[in-house]
C-alpha cells in the first residue's frame, strides 16, 4: 500500500494513499483492452500531406505555380523548337528528305509493271513522265518516272545473290562479300559522278537530278540479279544468255528515256534536228546507255563458276 505524507504544523502526518478499486496503478482501466489515442496527435506517414495541408503543400505545384518557372519553361521550349527547325533546314539542304519521299511512293503494281519494263521494254510505247501542275506524278500512279526502291532493293538483293553464288563455290567470306558490296557501290558513285560531270561540260539544260541519275543508274541490278540466277541454275552458259538479254533491255530502256531528258523538245519529239550540241547530248546518251551492260558483266562474270 502506498503511503501520502502531509505537512501540517507539528511536522509531516503520514495517511495510507487510496486506490479506487478496478483501477491500475498507472491509473489506467483494466478491462480497457487498446489504449485511447484519440486524443493523441496522429502521426502522418513520410511523404503524404496532412490534413491541413493544401495544394501548395507539393513542392512539384509550388515550382509550376511559380510564373517565373514557367517563364522559363516557355523560353526553353521556344529554343528547342527553333533548333528543331534549324536542323531540319539544313539537314533537307543536303539531304532532301521531301523529295526522297517522292522516289519512294510506290506500290506492288507499280513495281510489278516497272520490273517488267526493265525486262521487255521492246513493246512500250509511251515514255513520257507524266505532270500534274507542273509536278511530277508520284511513281505508283506513272510507270515512266523514276524510283528508288527498286534500285535500293535491287542492291541489296545483289549483294544477298551474290553472297549465295559465292557460298556454292566455297569462297563466301565476310571479307569478300563487303568487298562485293563496297566495289558495287563505288562504281555506282563514280558512274554518277561522271554523268554529272559529263552534262556540265556539255551544258545540257535538263531537269534530271541526281536522285534521278541514280535510280537510272541503280536500275541494272535487276538484270544482274536475273543473269546471276540463270548462271547459277543453268552454269555459264544460262548466264551469258540471260545477261545478254537483260544488257540490251536495260540499253534500250535508257535510251528511250534518257533521250526526252537530254534532247531538246523537238527531239524528244522525233523531230530530226542538227548542231554539234545536240549531237553530243546524243553521243552523251548513248554512252551513259553503252556503259550499263559493261557495269553489269564486270559486277557478275566473277560469281559464276
Amino acid at each position: 500500500m502506498d503511503m501520502d505524507y502531509t505537512a501540517t504544523q507539528s511536522g509531516f502526518t503520514q495517511y495510507p494513499k487510496l486506490r479506487m478499486r478496478n483501477t491500475s496503478k498507472d491509473g489506467t482501466d483494466p478491462s480497457q483492452l487498446f489504449d485511447d489515442t484519440s486524443a493523441a496527435p496522429r502521426m502522418q506517414p513520410a511523404g503524404f500531406p496532412g490534413p491541413g495541408v493544401g495544394a501548395m503543400g507539393y513542392p512539384g505545384q509550388t515550382l509550376l505555380s511559380d510564373p517565373m518557372s514557367n517563364l522559363a519553361m516557355a523560353y526553353g521550349s521556344s529554343l528547342a523548337s527553333q533548333g528543331k527547325d534549324l536542323v531540319d533546314k539544313n539537314l533537307d539542304r543536303f539531304l532532301p528528305i521531301s523529295k526522297l519521299k517522292y522516289y519512294f511512293a510506290v506500290d506492288t503494281v507499280y513495281v510489278g509493271k516497272k520490273l517488267g519494263l526493265l525486262v521487255f521494254p521492246y513493246m512500250h510505247q509511251n515514255w513520257e513522265v507524266s505532270y500534274q501542275q507542273d509536278t511530277p506524278v508520284a511513281p505508283r500512279f506513272d510507270i515512266n518516272a523514276p524510283d528508288l526502291y527498286i534500285p535500293a532493293m535491287g542492291f541489296i538483293t545483289y549483294i544477298l545473290v551474290a553472297g549465295l553464288a559465292l557460298g556454292t563455290q566455297n569462297r563466301f567470306t565476310p571479307e569478300i562479300l563487303g568487298m562485293q558490296a563496297s566495289s558495287a557501290l563505288v562504281w555506282l558513285i563514280m558512274e554518277v559522278l561522271a554523268v554529272l560531270l559529263s552534262l556540265y561540260l556539255v551544258t545540257v539544260n535538263t531537269d534530271l537530278t541526281t536522285i534521278d541519275l541514280v535510280a537510272f543508274s541503280g536500275y541494272k541490278y535487276v538484270g544482274m540479279i536475273v543473269g546471276v540466277v540463270a548462271g547459277l541454275l543453268f552454269g555459264r552458259t544460262g548466264y551469258y544468255l540471260t545477261l545478254l538479254w537483260c544488257c540490251i533491255s536495260i540499253f534500250i530502256f535508257m535510251i528511250r528515256t534518257l533521250r526526252l531528258k537530254l534532247l531538246s523538245e523537238a527531239a524528244a519529239q522525233g523531230v530530226l534536228v542538227h548542231g554539234a550540241r545536240n549531237q553530243l547530248r546524243m553521243y552523251l546518251t548513248m554512252s551513259i546507255a553503252g556503259a550499263q551492260p559493261i557495269f553489269m558483266y564486270w559486277l557478275t562474270y566473277h560469281l559464276v563458276g
